[in-house]
């Protein structure tokens, strides 16, 4: 499969598309922990395919304050069965609200007929998030209201929540953690 990039700049900093010719695979903030399983230089620069249009308006949207619907892109993430079913998870998070990665851990347990599910599994899917803002990873927290867990960076991530109207006068910033 052929992979195209393009860039947007954001509010958050410098922004990588990456697609196939009809769906977005990844979003990649510049700088982040974790780059979509290939490397940078593996995607053709393309920036006017009509899937980075889209995408683009969408992150304008996005960016404007508006609250445009997940469902309006084609999105193509790459990862487990497992990671899909977190991914989905994280998509049905409605803007300006939060969950905890041990509420996501209890939902996937029932999704999966399992007794349990590890938080820190669901940390892992959820830091590896391919397609970062568009399917909302900043919205998932620590139990304890730790603001831990965003590969784009913890400044990044409070930005993301104060612009959809989170309170974060309930959350903290960890003094050493994952993502930081």
């Amino acid at each position: 499969m052929r992979y195209f990039s393009a860039y947007y700049d954001s509010p958050v900093g410098r922004i990588m598309l990456g697609a196939d010719e009809s769906a977005l695979a990844g979003l990649w903030i510049e700088g982040q922990k974790y780059f979509g399983g290939a490397p940078e230089n593996a995607f053709m620069h393309q920036p006017d395919l009509l899937i980075f249009d889209r995408v683009r308006k969408w992150l304008d949207a996005y960016f404007g304050g508006e609250k445009p619907e997940i469902s309006d892109l084609p999105l193509a993430p790459r990862g487990s069965a497992f990671r899909q079913k977190v991914w989905r998870i994280l998509r049905d998070i409605p803007y300006g609200c939060w969950t905890t990665y041990g509420k996501i851990a209890k939902q996937t347990a029932v999704e999966l007929t399992r007794k349990t599910m590890s938080s820190q599994a669901i940390g892992g899917a959820v830091g590896h998030n391919p397609i970062s803002i568009i399917i909302p990873c900043h919205r998932v927290v620590g139990s304890n209201g730790s603001l831990t867990g965003y590969a784009g960076g913890i400044h990044i991530k409070m930005k993301l929540l104060e612009l959809e109207g989170v309170d974060l006068s309930h959350f903290f910033v960890p003094k050493k953690g994952t993502a930081l």
